[in-house]
C-alpha cells in the first residue's frame, strides 16, 4: 500500500500512526504541498480535492484520513481500532467527527496563527482570530476533559478516534495551548504520545522541526 504523505500535516500523521499500530508497512510517497505538487495532474487523478493524504491499495484509492484509518483498521479487525459492535463503532465515529468539526479546526487555526505563519514566513499572527478560536479551544477541551474523567482512551479502548484526536495536539506547545486546566486530557495525550506507533509516526515531523 502507498501513502501519499506530507510530514507537516496532522492528517497524514494520524494515518502513519494507525498504520504503525496495526503493523502495516506503507510505502511513503512524499508530496511537496508547498511546491504545488499536489495540484499536478497525476495527483489530481488520485484526489480531485488536491489534498493529502491519499492511500493507494492496488487499484483501490481512498482519501480523507479518517476514512483511510477506518479502512486500514477494518482490514485488521483483530486490533480492535475500529470495533465491529455497532454501539462501540458509533462512539468511535462520534469522537472522530467531533475532532474533525469542532476541536480540530479550532486548535489548528490557533497553531496556524501562532506557529505555522512564522515557520513558513506567512505574515504576522492575527490576534483577533487567535482570541476567538481560543474560546472554542477551551470549550472543547473541557468537553474532552469530562469524557476522560474515568477513561484511559477516548472511548474506553484504544481506537482510531484516539489517533484522530491526538493529531490535533501536535503543535500545541508551539502554539502555546495550555492543558493545565485539563489534567485528564494531559494524561491522555501523553499516553498516546508514549506509544511506539506514535513516536515512529511523528519522528519525520520532529526531524523537520529540528527536534
Amino acid at each position: 500500500m502507498k501513502l501519499y504523505n506530507a510530514n507537516f500535516s496532522p492528517n497524514t500523521l494520524r494515518v502513519r500512526a494507525v498504520a504503525n499500530e496495526l503493523g502495516i508497512d506503507l510505502e511513503i510517497i512524499d508530496i511537496d504541498v508547498m511546491g504545488g505538487e499536489n495540484k499536478k495532474d497525476d495527483f489530481i487523478a488520485l484526489n480531485p480535492n488536491a489534498k493529502i493524504p491519499v492511500l493507494e491499495d492496488g487499484d483501490f484509492v481512498i482519501w480523507e484520513s479518517r476514512a483511510i484509518n477506518n479502512y486500514l483498521a477494518s482490514k485488521n479487525p483483530g486490533h480492535g481500532l475500529y470495533p465491529d459492535d455497532p454501539k462501540e463503532r458509533a462512539m468511535v465515529d462520534q469522537w472522530s467527527y467531533w475532532q474533525a468539526i469542532h476541536l480540530g479546526p479550532a486548535m489548528q487555526k490557533v497553531a496556524f496563527e501562532r506557529f505555522i505563519k512564522s515557520k513558513f514566513g506567512m505574515g504576522k499572527p492575527d490576534e483577533e482570530v487567535i482570541a476567538s478560536q481560543l474560546k472554542d479551544v477551551r470549550q472543547f477541551l473541557d468537553v474532552l476533559e469530562i469524557n476522560m474523567l474515568d477513561k484511559e482512551w477516548v472511548t474506553g479502548k484504544l481506537s482510531v478516534a484516539d489517533f484522530a484526536l491526538a493529531s490535533t495536539f501536535m503543535f500545541r506547545k508551539q502554539a502555546n495551548i495550555s492543558l493545565a486546566t485539563t489534567p485528564n486530557v494531559q494524561k491522555w495525550i501523553e499516553r498516546v504520545e508514549s506509544k511506539n506507533s506514535w513516536q515512529s509516526a511523528v519522528q519525520p515531523l520532529l526531524t523537520m522541526m529540528g527536534s
